[in-house]
């Protein structure tokens, strides 16, 4: 015959189902976390991109509105 089983569960399977739900509950709290921390992530890398495209955007117009200046020719150094 095979082991008798008995209605109520025993103190090792009580240990493990609870070890099981405890893993299973840090778990999604880890996975929520990781979530989180991404979301901030690609929040703070748009924040970042648009202050470079409106800084891009400043100094190509600044470079726009300045004259441009004639180079200035060097005369030639002769040897001797």
């Amino acid at each position: 015959m095979a082991g008798k089983k008995s209605a109520e569960p025993s103190p090792e399977s009580i240990a493990r189902a609870n070890r099981q739900r405890l893993a299973a509950e840090e778990g999604a709290r880890a996975r929520a976390d990781v979530e989180q921390k991404a979301i901030a992530v690609r929040m703070n890398m748009e924040r970042l991109r648009a202050l470079r495209e409106a800084r891009e955007a400043e100094e190509a117009r600044t470079h726009v509105a300045l004259p441009v200046a004639a180079k200035k020719k060097r005369k030639a150094v002769l040897p001797g």
